[in-house]
């Protein structure tokens, strides 16, 4: 079977996705080299498990306060303008770093505050970037591959970002870091600005905000198939996915290394995501979701046992690139199944609640984990997260087990193969 052909790349057809295709990779790209660059220097700071957990919460936690907000402002106003405030804005931040750090007047509070501020910013952004895919796309029924390019797409910057960083950390200093990542908000903004899209067409009616807000609850509640997918999206980003939150300790600490050290952990990280991505994207109409979420949540949590306590390098990099392709498998899969079975009308608040599990539950995660890890360790923090992956993959299998009368989940395609995945936030 090939895992490549001329149809993975068919959404490149439309213009708009091309250019959105084109800012967002490189914007990315900055994005994580200014995360990295961020943790690297919080633990090189203080050299503790509880400020890095701290750290991932000061910028994520924002998101899941706002998520439902940002969801309804998605659905009530021009998704585009809100993408354009927010890149806008994410820009700022960067630049605001940067200066703090070239000026060398800079302090733990700053750098936790203004990363704030950026999670404040994206419990807007995602849910108006992601939906304005279907914005944007010239053919929907190439929608499914814009989706799955989206995934390779953050996979690709989660590659690339982390290395780079690695060594601008190591050469030239956090403060470039930052530099570059708010010079790429320019390819962003110019690629936004190049799109021509249709009239912009408001909604009749607008309904309080707080009736909104409470729609999207019932939606949920009464769409199982959609709840279903966001419990198990919470449990793991609570309890599993935020082991990466000890990687500075790995680098560091365990194999003895530097930032370049950290940036190569991160991509190694990358590179089993971007072969999840090229996975997933691979697989047939038949394939079952349930099934993949099942298998891929076990090898998430044996990778994470074994790499817990491996003190050699190579060996403990081939064992990180399963880490990722684990992890990165799981968030895509959840989000492709939100995107295509939300209703047009509320798929701004799906994907809040999206962001919610995500942005909400790993920062919650992170600091506890931190807080653990400072009494037994990271690598026996590690190894309990992978034990409880697999206790949260076989509950989950228990359960669709019971509800096998129903209707099981498949990717729906267009074509023959599978072009399908969604980002990751």
């Amino acid at each position: 079977m090939k895992i490549l052909n001329i149809r993975t790349f068919k959404a490149f057809q439309s213009r708009n996705y091309a250019l959105f295709f084109g800012g967002q990779l490189v914007s990315r790209i900055g994005m994580w080299m200014q995360r990295t660059a961020v943790v690297w220097m919080v633990y090189s700071m203080t050299q503790s498990t509880f400020m890095l957990g701290l750290t991932v919460f000061a910028e994520q936690f924002p998101s899941f306060l706002f998520s439902l907000l940002g969801g309804v402002v998605a659905d009530r106003y021009n998704r585009y303008k809100v993408l354009m405030i927010t890149q806008i804005i994410s820009a700022v931040q960067a630049i605001l770093l940067t200066v703090l750090v070239f000026t060398e007047h800079y302090a733990i509070w700053q750098i936790l505050s203004l990363s704030v501020l950026l999670g404040i910013v994206n419990a807007f952004d995602i849910p108006a970037r992601q939906p304005l895919v279907h914005d944007i796309i010239k053919k929907k029924e190439d929608l499914p591959n814009a989706i799955a390019l989206n995934s390779t797409l953050n996979n690709l910057a989660r590659l690339i970002g982390p290395s780079l960083s690695g060594i601008v950390l190591t050469q030239f200093g956090a403060g470039n870091c930052f530099l570059l990542n708010a010079i790429s908000f320019v390819a962003v903004i110019i690629s936004l600005m190049l799109m021509k899209l249709p009239p912009y067409k408001p909604t009749l009616t607008k309904k309080k905000i707080t009736t909104d807000l409470k729609e999207g609850i019932m939606y949920l509640k009464n769409t199982p198939k959609i709840s279903i997918i966001i419990l198990m999206l919470s449990l793991l980003c609570l309890l599993v996915v935020p082991y990466n939150t000890l990687l500075p300790v790995y680098a560091k600490i365990i194999f003895k290394g530097n930032a370049a050290t950290f940036g190569y952990i991160n991509s190694f990280i990358g590179l089993g995501a971007v072969t999840a991505a090229i996975f997933l994207a691979s697989l047939k109409s038949s394939a079952n979701l349930q099934k993949i979420l099942f298998i891929n949540t076990l090898i998430l949590g044996v990778s994470l046992m074994i790499f817990s306590h491996l003190n050699i390098f190579p060996i403990a990099m081939a064992i990180a690139i399963i880490c990722g392709f684990g992890t990165m498998s799981l968030i895509p899969i959840c989000n492709t199944i939100l995107q295509l079975e939300a209703d047009e009308a509320m798929r701004g608040r799906v994907i809040s609640f999206f962001a919610m599990a995500a942005f909400g539950m790993i920062p919650i995660g992170s600091l506890f984990i931190g807080m653990v890890s400072k009494y037994i360790g990271a690598p026996n923090s590690l190894l309990i997260q992978g034990i409880i992956a697999l206790i949260i993959a076989f509950s989950f299998y228990l359960f669709y087990k019971r509800r096998k009368k129903n209707k099981k989940i498949v990717i729906p395609i267009q074509t023959e193969e599978t072009d399908i995945i969604n980002n990751q936030i």
